[in-house]
C-alpha cells in the first residue's frame, strides 16, 4: 500500500497538530522536556501520545514538594 500526496499530508498535520498540542499543555503546566515531548508525539504519535498522558496523569496525582 502507497500513501498518496493527500494522505501523506493530512497524516503530517495530523501529527503536527498533536504535537503543538502537547508541547503548549506540557508547557504551561510545566512539565519537564516540553519540547522533547512535543518532538516526540511529532515523530512516534501512536506511542509517545499515550506514554505524556499517563506520564502528566502520574506526575499530576503524584504531590509535589
Amino acid at each position: 500500500m502507497q500513501l498518496t500526496t493527500t494522505q501523506f499530508l493530512i497524516a503530517w498535520l495530523i501529527a503536527a497538530c498533536a504535537a503543538t498540542l502537547v508541547y503548549l499543555h506540557a508547557n504551561r503546566h510545566g512539565v519537564r522536556h516540553a519540547t522533547a515531548w512535543g518532538a516526540g508525539v511529532f515523530l512516534f504519535l501512536a506511542l509517545a501520545l499515550p506514554i505524556y498522558v499517563i506520564h502528566y496523569r502520574r506526575q499530576k496525582a503524584s504531590p509535589r514538594l
